[in-house]
């Protein structure tokens, strides 16, 4: 009997590992993907002759898909399972990666965001399969530190990403002579990257289809009280303020990526070419990256609320270098935003789900809604910096930021049906 109980143990372990080993490829391509935006963005503006508003409908039409698609996805998802969840996000986004190759051949603008709706619209199946998934895998006191660590291996694909992007795409149309840069400012230089990221999006959909990975939690439903699991349906109010907390952080986030390189390349900053300022997108992500890493292990240490609290503390100090001063310092200032972004999606999204039992996969659902926040808060930063200058634009995300320090000292706390 002992015997058995060890293989089964050591069997559960087997799949427990295995499950988030393949999980952790889809966190880093959707990672990978989406830090494309970055590179598109100053590529787009060139190309169309675009003010910064008009750019940031890049941005806009990819984040918006998650405010038409989460709930739907979330109840889609729950019939289907986690697995089949992944393969669906999948395959919808390969298809938005095909449509890249007619906006480019048509050259027409309206047809790159169609493509990036689509492509937005299949990473959100992912999320709002994959992030539950991860909570699922384990206990909830470690819920939060697993899903920071799948987060680090996203943040890697946000890392290589722009890397990558920088020497496929700007580096190709940003040339000293003038005959081969308007050859090559031309929409078609996103189509071998983006056919490439269709045809792995398509393999690794086969690859899910076919392995055989855990669908039900490996904890029993016991490990959340039972007072909340018995006929739980309804969600709390800390899941709507965490969701709002996600709108906000992704917000910030994506706002300071998608003018990074604008504002590095700005004269009183570093005065660099647009190639040149988009490596830095990868020190931004990388901090965020490490940052993810180092958190799977702090945050089994340390409270995930106090931690929370204190990188947004850490976040609007830092913008307020950057904006008051220029230069190196504020090129480094910024940069270092990244580390304190690093373990704030995955400590509000476990905050959020926290307690919710069968309504966890619903939750899920609230909470990918608040993504949409990518969409909303670089446009109205966009605006600003049309209207008041790039600088003084980073005054938006510092907004954001505040209200997630609010989250981390109460809106976590409140538990309220709703």
């Amino acid at each position: 009997m002992a015997r058995l109980s060890i293989q089964l143990k050591n069997t559960q372990q087997k799949t427990y590992h295995f499950t988030l080993g393949a999980l952790t490829t889809t966190f880093f391509l959707w990672g990978f993907i989406a830090s494309f935006n970055d590179i598109l963005i100053p590529h787009l503006k060139s190309v169309f002759d675009l003010n910064y508003s008009q750019a940031m409908l890049i941005q806009f039409c990819f984040f918006i898909a998650y405010f038409f698609v989460s709930l739907p996805a979330g109840r889609i998802v729950k019939r289907i399972g986690y697995k089949n969840g992944v393969v669906t996000g999948l395959v919808i986004a390969g298809f938005g990666c095909l449509l890249f190759y007619p906006a480019a051949e048509i050259e027409l603008y309206p047809l790159f965001l169609l493509a990036l709706f689509v492509l937005a619209s299949g990473i959100t199946f992912l999320q709002v399969s994959a992030n539950p998934y991860v909570t699922t895998l384990g206990t909830t006191h470690t819920a939060a530190s697993r899903l920071t660590l799948m987060q680090g291996f996203n943040s890697l694909g946000t890392t290589v990403g722009p890397i990558v992007g920088s020497l496929l795409i700007l580096s190709a149309v940003l040339t000293d002579d003038p005959i081969i840069q308007e050859q090559h400012t031309q929409a078609s230089s996103v189509q071998l990257p983006y056919l490439f990221i269709s045809a792995l999006l398509f393999i690794l959909a086969f690859t899910f289809k076919k392995l055989s990975l855990q669908e039900k939690p490996l904890v029993p439903i016991k490990d959340v009280p039972a007072t909340i699991v018995s006929g739980q349906q309804k969600l709390m109010l800390h899941t709507y303020l965490a969701s709002v907390g996600i709108f906000a952080y992704v917000g910030a986030e994506i706002a300071i990526a998608s003018l990074l390189i604008s504002y590095l390349s700005e004269p009183n900053i570093l005065n660099i070419s647009h190639s040149s300022a988009a490596l830095y997108l990868a020190y931004y992500f990388g901090g965020s990256m490490l940052g993810r890493f180092f958190g799977a292990y702090i945050m089994r240490r340390v409270a995930v609320q106090k931690l929370l609290a204190f990188n947004a503390i850490m976040a609007i100090a830092l913008i307020v270098i950057s904006i008051s001063f220029s230069g190196t310092l504020s090129m480094i200032s910024i940069l270092a935003v990244g580390l304190s972004n690093s373990i704030m999606f995955p400590a509000i999204f476990s905050l959020g789900v926290k307690d919710l039992g069968e309504a966890t996969s619903q939750g899920s659902g609230i909470l990918c809604l608040g993504i949409v926040g990518g969409a909303f808060i670089p446009m109205l930063q966009a605006t600003f910096a049309d209207n008041y200058g790039l600088q003084l634009s980073f005054l938006v995300p510092i907004c954001c930021y505040i209200y997630i320090l609010y989250f981390g000292l109460i809106g976590a706390n409140i538990r309220i049906k709703r």
